[in-house]
């Protein structure tokens, strides 16, 4: 959509206030307002200045100034606010060189972008990412002094079926691990799934299909189509914020956290991916499941920065409880087709267009523009460097003796571990300046703080394990 378009957009809707938006580091979209007598052509020339000392991991109060530039082909109409209001996805600009500021999540997708056409390998990085998430009634916590707290309310878990609701308890709920397709009423959640899709149809988001997911109390997916690497980060916040949104009008409460509950599956986000180059797919070939060398070394770039990778991938505390061994979660690094149980998975397609590989260790609290752009430079540097990755599994890989168990590298099994691990394995990512060092290291910092504010905190079931000791 060029400027002129979107100011004709603003006109036609009678637009009363124009949002501009941008990611944070952890992910978060944040965002300022101004009332459209405030706003013209110029805004996408001159930018709108904001505080970015204000912003976690970003700029120190001595060098606060920043610039957020709308990208016009991002024009939305958000469907929540009660006055019209257009939503302007922004590039944040340092205004001392005019650049992409360095830790500006999408700038450096961009520069993910640029660097893969710099290298001649390819001109185009598709991603397609399947963010799980959970729909809860009501959520309660505390963290304090005196002890810590949590209480998930909802009428769908598996536990709930001796509680008293208004109205009735129905009996109808999936049971642990029994919430994959069954249909209402004991998927209670297909209307609202469904607001969300039509919802992220009108936003320009391609729904291709949504379902209830394996675990209780509310676990679901929407499918949406796969899309270049920039574009594909901003339909992925786009469709948080409507998943988000939506839950919040109907009374409920949408989360991506990776396990917010134990005794059953946690969420992932999946992620597929390809690399094309004069409009031919560069993933296929005469290999193993139909995949190229080329594939295959990609693979191989993955399997060896997985550690370094789970710090932008997998970017929470939290992230850990879901990656955990001998749970069924995706924590051997292998590859394989159709099995499930590696974490690098190659789906089964009908042309040689569909060709992609899918790592189903991240999760939905990633960053979309990081996690994409690591993800992608990972892959490269397999490439470059030519790294097969070995034999494909072929067996159950949840399930191995352990002489066998022990000899497949896993995923980190914490965050602390995997910061170490990027702060010792970056030299791939900062390639073409697309991440640079000060911004692993304050990225670095900034999850120390999350890592140790869980660290200081005690955990009730520590309480079970040593209270009476």
């Amino acid at each position: 959509m060029s400027v002129a378009n979107v100011m004709k957009m603003v006109k036609e809707n009678d637009i009363k206030f124009v949002d501009f938006r941008f990611t944070d580091t952890r992910g978060k979209e944040q965002h300022v307002t101004v009332p459209v007598s405030h706003f013209n052509e110029d805004k996408f020339t001159e930018g709108h200045a904001f505080d970015g000392s204000s912003i976690g991991g970003w700029k120190g109060i001595q060098a606060s100034d920043m610039q957020l530039m709308p990208d016009p082909s991002t024009a939305n109409i958000d469907p929540f606010m009660d006055e019209p209001t257009l939503i302007l996805t922004c590039d944040v600009v340092d205004p001392t060189d005019g650049k992409g500021y360095d830790r500006d999540p999408r700038s450096l997708a961009k520069r993910a972008e640029a660097y893969l056409k710099s290298t001649g390998l390819g001109d185009t990085a598709y991603f397609g990412p399947e963010p799980e998430f959970f729909i809860f009634d009501s959520i309660q916590w505390e963290v304090a002094m005196s002890g810590c707290s949590v209480r998930i309310n909802s009428e769908e878990g598996a536990w709930a079926s001796n509680e008293k609701f208004e109205g009735g308890n129905t009996g109808h709920r999936p049971g642990v691990k029994g919430g994959y397709f069954p249909v209402p009423p004991v998927d209670s959640l297909h209307d609202i799934r469904s607001a969300m899709c039509t919802t992220l149809e009108a936003m320009g988001v391609p729904v291709e299909v949504h379902h209830h997911e394996v675990a209780t109390a509310g676990q679901c997916e929407i499918g949406t189509r796969f899309s270049t690497l920039t574009q594909r980060a901003d339909w992925t916040q786009i469709q948080k914020y409507v998943i988000l949104n939506t839950a919040h009008a109907y009374g409920k409460t949408a989360t991506f956290m990776p396990k917010p509950f134990a005794g059953d599956n946690g969420s992932g986000m999946h992620v597929h991916q390809s690399v094309w180059k004069d409009g031919k797919n560069l993933f296929a070939g005469n290999g193993y499941a139909g995949l190229s060398e080329f594939a295959l070394y990609y693979i191989g770039g993955i399997i060896k920065h997985a550690r370094a990778l789970n710090a932008i991938t997998n970017p929470g505390t939290n992230s850990y409880k879901r990656l955990v061994p001998h749970f069924e979660a995706p924590v051997k690094l292998a590859y394989s087709a159709k099995n499930r149980s590696a974490s690098i998975r190659i789906p089964f397609v009908h042309s040689d267009k569909a060709r992609r590989v899918e790592a189903r260790f991240p999760d939905p609290i990633a960053n979309p523009y990081l996690a994409f752009s690591a993800l992608l430079m990972a892959g490269l540097d397999g490439v470059q460097n030519k790294i097969h990755p070995g034999e494909p599994a072929t067996k159950d890989l949840y399930h191995l003796p352990p002489e066998e168990d022990a000899q497949i590298p896993t995923v980190c099994s914490s965050l602390e571990q995997a910061l170490e691990a990027l702060d010792k394995d970056r030299e791939f990512l900062t390639r073409g300046g697309v991440f640079t060092d000060d911004w692993i290291n304050a990225y670095i910092d900034l999850k120390m703080e999350e890592v140790n504010k869980v660290r200081i905190t005690p955990h009730p079931a520590e309480f079970g394990l040593y209270y009476s000791c």
